[in-house]
């Protein structure tokens, strides 16, 4: 019997409550620590739409997850920029990275999509 959907999310959210009461979560792209009231997400590696449901994510703060998807479509997401390390040489995730990382752990903005997006 393969458990519900409600049920994963449940115990996602389980793991991640008892991890963040060991230790604050990092958020992987931009190495600021998460803490519980900012804003984060899960990010899938491989998007949903092509094929990622049921393979790595990683919990993001929600403007490093909302700046991934403002500058990618999920072609190139699925692509070339399936690993942390593919998005951080990237040279505008490289810039995003390099201004948030001046502001503070829970720090969040409303995120645009760039010009070549629009």
């Amino acid at each position: 019997m393969r458990p519900s959907a409600r049920k994963i999310k449940q115990a996602i959210a389980a793991a991640e409550a008892a991890a963040a009461k060991r230790q604050p979560l990092i958020c992987p792209l931009c190495e600021r620590p998460i803490p519980p009231q900012a804003k984060s997400s899960r990010h899938h590696l491989v998007p949903r739409l092509k094929g990622g449901t049921h393979l790595g994510t990683v919990r993001l703060h929600q403007i490093c997850h909302s700046a991934i998807h403002a500058r990618f479509s999920e072609t190139e997401l699925a692509n070339r920029l399936t690993n942390i390390e593919s998005l951080k040489a990237d040279p505008e995730i490289a810039a995003f990275i390099a201004w948030v990382k001046t502001k503070p752990p829970a720090f969040h903005a409303p995120t645009r999509r760039t010009k070549a997006r629009s």
